[in-house]
């Protein structure tokens, strides 16, 4: 099996290391916009070559695009073009707009919509790491869509990655992702600003952070340039979303200022419940 990588970040980096580690695939290339990102994935050993993406896509027999969402949905209709035998599949962490995209492509059986539940707040080709997905849920979106032999194809790589398989809607799984996902980027972003500014004028604030803070503002470090296109792709849903959140904190606010302590207790209670499912 050879396998093309359109984008070589961490998780197209990091799929290349186990696809091949794991016998999944004899040879990885490497397809990066980024010449810095794509001569470093070949230096280090993550693909055997570097190709232009028209020649990548006619060496493979599968195609992964590990890029922003707003590439992928220009890429995508253009691949499927050039698609004979291959099979394409995305990791994008939204779907909805992507599958519309193309849902009426001459080629859409070839395509697999997945996205793998997976990552860390480290971007670039550096950041690739074996065992990232081990253990994790990949989500098939629509997957009806594709031909049996594609998906047959694509779920046999994601269990070479040991992750388990859920299917969903591709606008389900936008909603679905908005909470368990887009919402948290979104949170550690601003906490990330709101201590920055205050750490203007207070040197010293950082040598007080401690594990909690680490932990709530990881996040923080995630790429702009990936996930300023999630957000653009998912707009209703992460509204809906910040809404419920910002009044929520609106609550947190108003029972602390008006030292409504029992109140308080009784709402941190409700929400320590989330540890009987995480």
């Amino acid at each position: 099996m050879q396998v093309a990588i359109i984008g070589l970040g961490l998780i197209g980096g990091s799929m290349a290391i186990d696809l091949r580690k794991r016998n999944f695939a004899s040879k990885i290339i490497g397809v990066d916009s980024n010449n810095l990102h794509a001569q470093t994935a070949l230096n280090i050993g993550i693909v055997d070559k570097i190709e232009s993406l028209e020649t990548a896509i006619e060496q493979s027999d599968i195609v992964i695009l590990s890029i922003p969402a707003s590439d992928t949905i220009k890429l995508l209709p253009k691949i499927l073009d050039k698609t004979e035998h291959q099979i394409i599949t995305d990791v994008c962490s939204v779907k909805g707009n992507i599958c519309e995209r193309i849902k009426y492509h001459s080629k859409r059986a070839n395509y697999v919509a997945t996205h793998p539940m997976a990552g860390t707040e480290n971007s670039g080709p550096w950041a690739a790491q074996s065992g990232l997905f081990d253990g994790k849920a990949v989500i098939f979106c629509d997957s009806e869509d594709s031909s049996p032999q594609a998906l047959m194809t694509i779920r046999k790589m994601y269990e070479y990655l040991n992750m388990r398989a859920l299917f969903m809607n591709a606008y389900s799984h936008d909603v679905h992702v908005a909470y368990v996902s887009h919402i948290s980027h979104i949170s550690s972003f601003a906490l990330a600003l709101t201590v920055l500014e205050k750490e203007k004028n207070e040197k010293n604030i950082f040598d007080l952070a401690s594990g909690g803070f680490d932990s709530t503002v990881r996040l923080a470090k995630s790429s702009a340039e990936m996930w300023a296109p999630i957000f653009e792709h998912n707009t209703e849903n992460i509204r809906a979303v910040l809404e419920t959140y910002i009044n929520h904190l609106e609550e947190f606010k108003d029972l602390i200022i008006q030292n409504e302590k029992e109140k308080l207790i009784e709402i941190m209670n409700k929400a320590n419940r989330i540890k009987k499912i995480l």
